[in-house]
Protein backbone atom coordinates (compact mmCIF):
# COMPACT_ATOMS: atom_id res chain seq x y z
CA UNK A 1 0.00 0.00 0.00
CA UNK A 2 1.18 3.21 -1.28
CA UNK A 3 2.77 5.75 1.80
CA UNK A 4 3.42 9.27 2.64
CA UNK A 5 4.33 11.94 4.60
CA UNK A 6 2.37 14.15 6.39
CA UNK A 7 1.96 17.15 8.72
CA UNK A 8 1.04 16.12 12.59
CA UNK A 9 -1.26 18.72 14.68
CA UNK A 10 2.14 19.96 16.15
CA UNK A 11 3.68 20.73 12.87
CA UNK A 12 5.96 17.99 12.66
CA UNK A 13 6.17 15.55 9.84
CA UNK A 14 5.21 11.91 9.83
CA UNK A 15 5.38 8.68 7.73
CA UNK A 16 1.91 7.12 7.31
CA UNK A 17 1.03 4.03 5.30
CA UNK A 18 -2.63 3.42 3.70
CA UNK A 19 -4.92 0.78 4.76
CA UNK A 20 -7.01 -1.36 1.71
CA UNK A 21 -10.28 0.43 1.07
CA UNK A 22 -13.75 -1.45 2.56
CA UNK A 23 -15.82 -3.00 0.01
CA UNK A 24 -19.41 -2.12 1.67
CA UNK A 25 -21.62 -4.42 0.63
CA UNK A 26 -23.92 -3.84 -2.41
CA UNK A 27 -26.77 -1.90 -0.97
CA UNK A 28 -30.46 -2.17 -2.31
CA UNK A 29 -33.52 -0.03 -1.30
CA UNK A 30 -35.92 0.35 -0.03
CA UNK A 31 -34.47 1.13 3.65
CA UNK A 32 -35.85 0.71 7.18
CA UNK A 33 -34.66 4.15 6.86
CA UNK A 34 -34.96 7.17 4.74
CA UNK A 35 -31.41 8.53 3.78
CA UNK A 36 -31.45 12.07 2.33
CA UNK A 37 -27.40 12.74 1.50
CA UNK A 38 -27.35 17.04 1.00
CA UNK A 39 -25.01 17.27 -2.06
CA UNK A 40 -21.94 19.25 -3.17
CA UNK A 41 -21.87 21.20 -5.85
CA UNK A 42 -18.66 20.92 -8.62
CA UNK A 43 -16.77 24.06 -9.67
CA UNK A 44 -15.35 25.22 -12.34
CA UNK A 45 -12.15 26.13 -12.58
CA UNK A 46 -11.55 26.99 -16.15
CA UNK A 47 -14.12 29.28 -16.43
CA UNK A 48 -13.23 32.73 -16.33
CA UNK A 49 -14.49 34.53 -13.02
CA UNK A 50 -13.81 36.15 -9.84
CA UNK A 51 -13.68 33.12 -7.40
CA UNK A 52 -14.82 35.60 -4.44
CA UNK A 53 -17.38 36.71 -6.01
CA UNK A 54 -18.85 34.33 -8.61
CA UNK A 55 -19.81 31.24 -9.21
CA UNK A 56 -18.64 28.85 -12.14
CA UNK A 57 -20.24 25.47 -11.95
CA UNK A 58 -19.33 22.14 -13.69
CA UNK A 59 -22.90 20.78 -14.37
CA UNK A 60 -21.66 16.95 -15.83
CA UNK A 61 -19.63 16.16 -12.70
CA UNK A 62 -22.28 18.11 -9.89
CA UNK A 63 -25.02 15.97 -11.67
CA UNK A 64 -23.04 12.98 -11.89
CA UNK A 65 -22.26 13.00 -8.55
CA UNK A 66 -25.88 12.61 -7.73
CA UNK A 67 -26.53 9.90 -9.92
CA UNK A 68 -23.31 8.23 -7.70
CA UNK A 69 -25.85 8.62 -4.91
CA UNK A 70 -28.64 7.68 -5.88
CA UNK A 71 -27.01 4.32 -7.33
CA UNK A 72 -26.23 3.77 -3.68
CA UNK A 73 -29.41 4.01 -2.88
CA UNK A 74 -29.47 6.82 -0.97
CA UNK A 75 -31.57 10.27 -1.44
CA UNK A 76 -30.48 13.95 -2.73
CA UNK A 77 -31.34 16.75 -0.61
CA UNK A 78 -30.63 19.51 -3.35
CA UNK A 79 -29.65 23.01 -3.15
CA UNK A 80 -28.61 23.10 0.31
CA UNK A 81 -26.01 24.33 2.48
CA UNK A 82 -23.31 21.52 1.48
CA UNK A 83 -24.22 22.94 -2.00
CA UNK A 84 -23.03 26.34 -0.45
CA UNK A 85 -26.45 27.42 -0.54
CA UNK A 86 -26.37 31.37 0.28
CA UNK A 87 -22.34 30.95 1.04
CA UNK A 88 -21.24 31.40 -2.68
CA UNK A 89 -24.06 29.70 -4.66
CA UNK A 90 -26.57 31.84 -5.12
CA UNK A 91 -30.55 31.17 -6.12
CA UNK A 92 -30.20 31.70 -9.47
CA UNK A 93 -27.98 29.20 -10.13
CA UNK A 94 -29.59 26.77 -7.27
CA UNK A 95 -32.84 26.95 -9.50
CA UNK A 96 -30.66 25.80 -12.31
CA UNK A 97 -29.30 23.33 -10.15
CA UNK A 98 -32.37 21.81 -8.75
CA UNK A 99 -33.82 21.94 -12.54
CA UNK A 100 -30.87 20.00 -14.17
CA UNK A 101 -31.29 17.16 -10.47
CA UNK A 102 -34.63 17.01 -11.18
CA UNK A 103 -34.46 16.49 -15.04
CA UNK A 104 -31.43 13.89 -14.05
CA UNK A 105 -33.67 11.95 -11.37
CA UNK A 106 -36.07 10.51 -14.26
CA UNK A 107 -33.86 8.31 -15.37
CA UNK A 108 -33.25 6.84 -11.93
CA UNK A 109 -36.48 4.46 -11.06
CA UNK A 110 -36.99 4.79 -7.35
CA UNK A 111 -34.90 7.43 -6.12
CA UNK A 112 -35.58 9.89 -3.78
CA UNK A 113 -34.70 13.98 -4.22
CA UNK A 114 -35.96 17.12 -2.00
CA UNK A 115 -34.98 20.35 -3.02
CA UNK A 116 -34.25 23.69 -0.86
CA UNK A 117 -36.41 26.85 -0.66
CA UNK A 118 -35.98 29.43 1.18
CA UNK A 119 -35.20 33.42 0.54
CA UNK A 120 -31.71 33.90 -0.01
CA UNK A 121 -32.53 35.71 -3.24
CA UNK A 122 -33.62 38.63 -0.84
CA UNK A 123 -30.89 41.21 0.25
CA UNK A 124 -31.93 41.69 3.65
CA UNK A 125 -31.66 45.28 4.97
CA UNK A 126 -32.69 47.16 8.48
CA UNK A 127 -35.77 47.85 5.87
CA UNK A 128 -36.88 44.46 5.36
CA UNK A 129 -40.38 43.25 6.28
CA UNK A 130 -41.36 40.29 7.35
CA UNK A 131 -43.35 40.42 4.40
CA UNK A 132 -40.85 40.91 2.31
CA UNK A 133 -40.05 37.62 3.73
CA UNK A 134 -43.23 36.07 2.85
CA UNK A 135 -42.95 37.09 -0.80
CA UNK A 136 -39.32 35.32 -1.03
CA UNK A 137 -40.59 32.25 0.61
CA UNK A 138 -43.70 32.37 -2.00
CA UNK A 139 -41.59 32.81 -4.64
CA UNK A 140 -39.20 29.94 -3.79
CA UNK A 141 -41.57 27.47 -3.27
CA UNK A 142 -43.52 28.22 -6.24
CA UNK A 143 -40.63 27.63 -8.59
CA UNK A 144 -39.66 24.23 -7.15
CA UNK A 145 -42.63 23.02 -7.23
CA UNK A 146 -43.45 24.48 -10.93
CA UNK A 147 -40.63 21.86 -11.66
CA UNK A 148 -41.90 19.34 -9.88
CA UNK A 149 -39.84 18.99 -6.90
CA UNK A 150 -40.43 18.87 -3.31
CA UNK A 151 -39.44 21.04 -0.75
CA UNK A 152 -37.20 21.29 1.92
CA UNK A 153 -37.88 24.92 3.36
CA UNK A 154 -34.71 26.20 4.74
CA UNK A 155 -34.20 28.68 7.38
CA UNK A 156 -34.41 32.29 6.87
CA UNK A 157 -31.46 34.48 7.56
CA UNK A 158 -33.65 37.14 6.14
CA UNK A 159 -36.46 36.20 8.93
CA UNK A 160 -33.99 35.76 11.64
CA UNK A 161 -33.37 39.63 11.11
CA UNK A 162 -36.83 41.10 9.95
CA UNK A 163 -38.47 38.96 12.79
CA UNK A 164 -39.60 40.61 16.48
CA UNK A 165 -40.20 37.78 17.95
CA UNK A 166 -41.94 34.26 17.92
CA UNK A 167 -45.29 35.68 16.61
CA UNK A 168 -43.34 36.39 13.41
CA UNK A 169 -42.19 33.36 12.19
CA UNK A 170 -45.74 31.52 12.99
CA UNK A 171 -47.38 34.03 11.23
CA UNK A 172 -44.43 33.17 8.22
CA UNK A 173 -44.27 29.73 8.18
CA UNK A 174 -48.23 29.03 8.76
CA UNK A 175 -48.72 31.23 5.61
CA UNK A 176 -46.27 28.96 3.91
CA UNK A 177 -47.48 25.77 4.50
CA UNK A 178 -50.98 26.82 3.81
CA UNK A 179 -49.96 27.08 0.11
CA UNK A 180 -47.66 24.41 -0.59
CA UNK A 181 -48.91 21.51 -2.50
CA UNK A 182 -47.08 18.81 -1.07
CA UNK A 183 -45.71 17.86 2.64
CA UNK A 184 -42.65 20.02 2.89
CA UNK A 185 -39.45 19.37 5.18
CA UNK A 186 -38.87 22.16 7.20
CA UNK A 187 -35.13 22.69 8.23
CA UNK A 188 -33.40 23.53 11.40
CA UNK A 189 -30.13 24.99 11.07
CA UNK A 190 -28.74 25.89 14.46
CA UNK A 191 -26.19 29.37 14.49
CA UNK A 192 -23.15 27.08 14.60
CA UNK A 193 -23.48 26.00 11.10
CA UNK A 194 -24.70 29.29 9.91
CA UNK A 195 -24.34 32.33 12.41
CA UNK A 196 -27.18 34.88 10.80
CA UNK A 197 -29.45 32.23 11.96
CA UNK A 198 -28.96 32.57 15.82
CA UNK A 199 -32.17 33.26 17.87
CA UNK A 200 -34.28 31.38 14.91
CA UNK A 201 -38.23 30.78 16.07
CA UNK A 202 -37.61 34.17 18.16
CA UNK A 203 -35.79 32.90 21.33
CA UNK A 204 -31.98 32.12 21.62
CA UNK A 205 -32.47 28.85 23.90
CA UNK A 206 -33.25 25.78 21.84
CA UNK A 207 -35.73 24.38 24.58
CA UNK A 208 -37.81 27.18 23.68
CA UNK A 209 -37.33 27.88 20.31
CA UNK A 210 -38.32 24.49 20.14
CA UNK A 211 -41.93 25.30 21.58
CA UNK A 212 -42.11 27.41 18.56
CA UNK A 213 -41.00 25.08 16.17
CA UNK A 214 -43.54 22.28 17.45
CA UNK A 215 -46.37 24.79 17.41
CA UNK A 216 -45.46 25.59 14.09
CA UNK A 217 -45.60 21.60 13.13
CA UNK A 218 -48.72 20.55 14.79
CA UNK A 219 -51.10 23.22 13.21
CA UNK A 220 -49.32 22.14 10.25
CA UNK A 221 -49.04 18.18 10.64
CA UNK A 222 -50.66 17.25 7.18
CA UNK A 223 -48.39 19.66 5.22
CA UNK A 224 -45.08 18.42 7.51
CA UNK A 225 -43.80 15.55 6.08
CA UNK A 226 -40.54 15.70 8.77
CA UNK A 227 -38.31 18.59 10.33
CA UNK A 228 -34.71 18.18 9.85
CA UNK A 229 -32.67 19.79 12.81
CA UNK A 230 -29.01 20.73 13.14
CA UNK A 231 -28.08 21.41 16.67
CA UNK A 232 -25.15 19.13 17.44
CA UNK A 233 -26.87 18.06 20.35
CA UNK A 234 -28.48 14.74 20.36
CA UNK A 235 -30.80 15.22 23.30
CA UNK A 236 -32.57 18.07 21.94
CA UNK A 237 -33.46 15.85 18.84
CA UNK A 238 -34.49 12.93 20.55
CA UNK A 239 -36.51 15.41 23.02
CA UNK A 240 -38.61 17.03 19.71
CA UNK A 241 -38.89 13.69 17.44
CA UNK A 242 -40.51 12.13 20.73
CA UNK A 243 -43.33 15.15 21.08
CA UNK A 244 -43.49 15.37 16.84
CA UNK A 245 -47.45 14.66 16.19
CA UNK A 246 -49.20 11.62 14.05
CA UNK A 247 -50.35 12.87 10.62
CA UNK A 248 -52.25 11.20 7.44
CA UNK A 249 -48.57 9.40 6.97
CA UNK A 250 -48.09 7.63 10.00
CA UNK A 251 -46.20 10.56 11.60
CA UNK A 252 -44.05 14.15 11.15
CA UNK A 253 -39.90 12.64 10.23
CA UNK A 254 -37.47 13.29 12.33
CA UNK A 255 -34.43 13.82 9.92
CA UNK A 256 -31.37 13.74 11.65
CA UNK A 257 -28.91 16.64 10.75
CA UNK A 258 -26.67 15.83 13.63
CA UNK A 259 -23.48 15.31 12.03
CA UNK A 260 -21.49 14.36 15.52
CA UNK A 261 -24.04 11.04 16.77
CA UNK A 262 -25.93 10.00 13.49
CA UNK A 263 -25.11 6.47 14.07
CA UNK A 264 -27.27 6.20 17.34
CA UNK A 265 -29.36 8.80 16.03
CA UNK A 266 -30.51 6.21 12.97
CA UNK A 267 -30.35 3.32 15.45
CA UNK A 268 -33.31 4.71 17.42
CA UNK A 269 -34.59 3.29 20.97
CA UNK A 270 -37.17 2.03 22.29
CA UNK A 271 -38.90 5.12 21.78
CA UNK A 272 -38.70 5.79 17.73
CA UNK A 273 -35.54 6.24 15.87
CA UNK A 274 -34.49 9.18 12.99
CA UNK A 275 -34.30 9.44 9.55
CA UNK A 276 -31.44 11.23 8.49
CA UNK A 277 -30.43 14.41 5.98
CA UNK A 278 -27.06 14.68 6.33
CA UNK A 279 -24.27 17.03 5.01
CA UNK A 280 -21.91 13.85 5.98
CA UNK A 281 -23.57 11.03 3.69
CA UNK A 282 -22.14 12.81 0.75
CA UNK A 283 -18.38 12.36 1.71
CA UNK A 284 -19.43 8.62 3.39
CA UNK A 285 -21.80 7.48 0.74
CA UNK A 286 -20.71 4.24 0.32
CA UNK A 287 -20.73 3.39 4.14
CA UNK A 288 -24.29 4.29 4.71
CA UNK A 289 -25.46 2.09 1.52
CA UNK A 290 -23.80 -0.56 3.76
CA UNK A 291 -24.70 -0.01 7.23
CA UNK A 292 -28.32 0.64 5.90
CA UNK A 293 -28.05 -3.18 4.42
CA UNK A 294 -27.29 -4.28 7.19
CA UNK A 295 -30.07 -2.81 9.43
CA UNK A 296 -32.61 -3.82 6.69
CA UNK A 297 -31.41 -7.26 7.76
CA UNK A 298 -31.85 -6.35 11.76
CA UNK A 299 -27.59 -6.97 11.50
CA UNK A 300 -27.09 -4.04 13.97
CA UNK A 301 -23.62 -4.95 14.81
CA UNK A 302 -22.80 -4.86 11.45
CA UNK A 303 -24.49 -1.23 10.98
CA UNK A 304 -22.50 0.63 14.06
CA UNK A 305 -19.33 -1.66 12.76
CA UNK A 306 -19.58 0.33 9.10
CA UNK A 307 -20.52 3.75 10.87
CA UNK A 308 -18.64 3.89 14.05
CA UNK A 309 -14.92 4.82 12.38
CA UNK A 310 -16.94 7.33 10.06
CA UNK A 311 -17.83 9.28 13.11
CA UNK A 312 -14.22 10.54 13.94
CA UNK A 313 -14.26 11.62 10.17
CA UNK A 314 -17.51 13.19 10.58
CA UNK A 315 -16.73 15.29 13.66
CA UNK A 316 -13.40 16.14 12.29
CA UNK A 317 -15.11 17.50 9.03
CA UNK A 318 -17.75 19.71 11.22
CA UNK A 319 -15.54 20.80 13.45
CA UNK A 320 -15.42 24.42 14.62
CA UNK A 321 -16.01 27.00 12.61
CA UNK A 322 -18.29 24.02 11.60
CA UNK A 323 -19.97 26.48 8.36
CA UNK A 324 -16.44 26.19 6.64
CA UNK A 325 -17.30 21.71 6.88
CA UNK A 326 -17.69 22.06 3.00
CA UNK A 327 -14.54 22.02 2.24
CA UNK A 328 -13.80 18.87 3.76
CA UNK A 329 -16.82 17.24 2.11
CA UNK A 330 -15.28 18.33 -1.53
CA UNK A 331 -12.10 17.53 -0.64
CA UNK A 332 -13.12 14.04 0.15
CA UNK A 333 -14.90 13.95 -3.45
CA UNK A 334 -11.12 14.86 -4.97
CA UNK A 335 -9.03 12.24 -3.27
CA UNK A 336 -12.09 9.71 -4.22
CA UNK A 337 -11.56 10.96 -7.99
CA UNK A 338 -15.52 12.51 -8.39
CA UNK A 339 -13.54 15.18 -9.12
CA UNK A 340 -10.17 16.28 -11.02
CA UNK A 341 -9.20 19.07 -8.92
CA UNK A 342 -9.95 20.72 -5.44
CA UNK A 343 -11.65 24.07 -6.57
CA UNK A 344 -14.73 25.24 -4.94
CA UNK A 345 -17.21 27.91 -5.26
CA UNK A 346 -16.44 30.93 -3.88
CA UNK A 347 -12.47 30.15 -3.24
CA UNK A 348 -13.59 27.95 0.02
CA UNK A 349 -10.67 25.33 -0.51
CA UNK A 350 -8.64 27.84 1.68
CA UNK A 351 -10.93 27.69 4.44
CA UNK A 352 -9.19 24.78 6.22
CA UNK A 353 -5.27 24.29 7.12
CA UNK A 354 -2.88 21.72 6.05
CA UNK A 355 -3.01 19.99 9.63
CA UNK A 356 -6.87 19.69 8.87
CA UNK A 357 -6.35 18.06 5.43
CA UNK A 358 -4.08 15.55 6.82
CA UNK A 359 -5.95 14.60 9.95
CA UNK A 360 -8.97 14.17 7.41
CA UNK A 361 -6.90 11.58 4.93
CA UNK A 362 -6.28 9.78 7.95
CA UNK A 363 -9.09 9.44 9.10
CA UNK A 364 -10.79 8.54 6.17
CA UNK A 365 -8.39 6.08 5.29
CA UNK A 366 -9.02 4.29 8.69
CA UNK A 367 -12.91 4.21 7.89
CA UNK A 368 -12.15 2.63 4.54
CA UNK A 369 -13.35 5.68 2.59
CA UNK A 370 -10.39 6.14 0.14
CA UNK A 371 -11.70 3.56 -2.74
CA UNK A 372 -8.16 4.43 -4.57
CA UNK A 373 -5.57 4.84 -2.40
CA UNK A 374 -3.26 5.14 -5.13
CA UNK A 375 -5.02 7.73 -6.64
CA UNK A 376 -6.17 9.41 -2.97
CA UNK A 377 -2.32 9.21 -1.94
CA UNK A 378 -0.88 10.80 -5.21
CA UNK A 379 -3.46 13.67 -4.79
CA UNK A 380 -2.87 14.10 -1.26
CA UNK A 381 1.15 14.25 -2.07
CA UNK A 382 0.21 16.97 -4.60
CA UNK A 383 -1.62 19.43 -2.20
CA UNK A 384 1.16 18.74 0.04
CA UNK A 385 3.94 20.19 -2.77
CA UNK A 386 1.88 23.43 -3.10
CA UNK A 387 1.75 23.70 0.44
CA UNK A 388 5.86 23.54 0.83
CA UNK A 389 5.89 19.99 2.01
CA UNK A 390 7.48 17.22 0.05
Amino acid sequence: MPSLTLPQADGSLADYTLGRPRDFAAATPPFPRLALAAAHVVADPRAEQDPWVSSAIDWDRTIAFRRHLWSLGLGVAEAMDTAQRGMGLGWPEARELIRRSLDAIQDVPGAVMASGAGTDHLDATPDTTVDDVLRAYEEQCEAVEAMGGRIILMASRALAKAARGPDDYIRVYDRVLRQVRQPVIIHWLGEMFDPALDGYWGHADHHQAMEVALEVINGHAEKVDGVKISLLDKHKEIAMRRRLPTNGRGGVRMYTGDDFNYAELIAGDEHGHSDALLGIFDPIAPAVGGALASLSRNDLGTFHDILAPTVPLSRHIFKAPTRFYKTGVVFMAWLNGHQDHFVMVGGQQSARSLQHFSELFRLADKAGLLRDPEMAASRMKALLAVQGVS
